[in-house]
């Protein structure tokens, strides 16, 4: 006997930066009835971006924009070294105050048995307000009026991926429970059933991992407030701040039914809502405004989307193209970054035209400095 409580409601929705990603390519938007399926999420919960206008025009900034990216990349953890574990170059040796007092609000709703993993807690304590590595950036970035924002993107960091695993596993579980693993087109897409405690367990997983990676993003924004101050420039932000998820759950309403939506690599673009669409690091990004296109389930693109898998990239792309397609953009050279280089992705104007019919477009963004993770 096999529960299969899944439905499909629908279509699947697939945005124009579509491309690869395990069980659900990443540009997927899927409504479902009954159940709902963790790998269509992704392990990084809440990844998202933030942007924010600030008060500063581009007359306001220096010649030379290094030492602020030095003290941007001194304010953040950055990167990975050790597996997230002592002395990783990613996460504080010392955390700042504010972080602790953050966390510890935040760890004190932490769902399931994670609440008692110390270890755990430890780790997620010291990767609050870090950034990650692989295609995670801080960036400051001039719009088309002359004004510059702070942009930056990143999520739940390890302990959104390790709630993430988990209830992937338990899905894999309970398709080989009920013997409806054989009928999977992929391993990977096994669900877990609403109504069942570990459907519930999931949900509560997910929206705490989704408040912790806005809570990470705030914090960066204050930590690059900081180095804006410390390099003699002003650091007041405007009320314009957009700080939006693009891997997530949610229980919407579409086509008068009450479904529930996961967005892997996809912003909500209701009606009036602003999202963040950016390119690669050497490339335009877009602050948006949605139109609530109902056949794209009120959603749009998250990004530009990969031409080229990340080691395909390292052996096409040399140092003399990777810096040629940076232009004068502040960022690091080095080979370490090739796989993030603006040629592994595609081009953002197009992704941008294609969708004419689910966002409008409010700010263009250019940016003049990145840092990667």
């Amino acid at each position: 006997m096999f529960a299969a409580v899944l439905r499909f409601f629908a279509h699947v929705a697939v945005m124009p930066d579509v491309h690869w990603g395990l069980g659900a390519t990443v540009g997927s938007v899927i409504a479902t009835e009954g159940a709902v399926i963790p790998a269509a999420v992704g392990v990084d919960l809440g990844c998202g971006m933030l942007a924010a206008r600030t008060n500063l025009r581009a007359e306001n900034l220096p010649d030379d924009l290094g030492p602020l990216r030095s003290a941007i990349e001194n304010a953040i953890p950055h990167g990975r070294t050790n597996h997230g574990g002592d002395g990783d170059r990613g996460a504080w040796h010392n955390v700042p105050v504010q972080v602790a007092e953050a966390f510890a609000a935040a760890w004190s709703n932490v769902p399931g048995n994670f609440a008692t993993n110390d270890r755990l807690a430890k780790r997620a304590e010291h990767q609050l307000g870090t950034l990650g590595t692989g295609n995670h950036f801080v960036e400051i970035c001039l719009d088309t009026g002359g004004d510059i924002w702070i942009m930056l993107h990143s999520g739940s960091r390890g302990i959104g991926n390790a709630l993430a695993s988990e209830y992937i596993s338990e899905a894999k579980k309970q398709a080989a429970k009920y013997g409806y693993e054989s009928f999977l087109p992929d391993a990977e897409l096994a669900w877990l059933n609403m109504g069942t405690p570990v459907f519930t367990a999931y949900i509560n997983a997910v929206r705490w991992a989704q408040e912790y990676a806005q809570l990470n993003r705030v914090l960066m924004l204050g930590a690059v407030r900081g180095a804006l101050v410390k390099t003699g420039l002003d650091h007041g932000i405007t009320t314009e701040i957009v700080n939006c998820h693009h891997n997530y759950v949610a229980f919407e309403k579409h086509f008068d039914r009450n479904v529930i939506v996961t967005r892997k690599g996809a912003v909500r673009a209701g009606d009036g809502e602003l999202g963040i669409i950016p390119g690669s690091m050497g490339a335009k990004s877009f602050i948006v405004r949605g139109k609530g296109n109902a056949e794209a389930f009120s959603s749009c693109s998250h990004g530009a989307g990969r031409r080229m898998g990340r080691q395909e990239a390292r052996k096409r792309i040399s140092m003399a193209d990777f810096n040629a397609a940076m232009g004068d953009v502040e960022s690091r050279r080095d080979e370490h970054v090739l796989d993030e280089a603006p040629q592994a992705y595609k081009d953002i104007d197009a992704v941008i035209a294609t969708q004419s019919d689910l966002i409008d477009v409010v700010y263009t963004l250019k940016q003049v400095l990145c840092v990667k993770g």
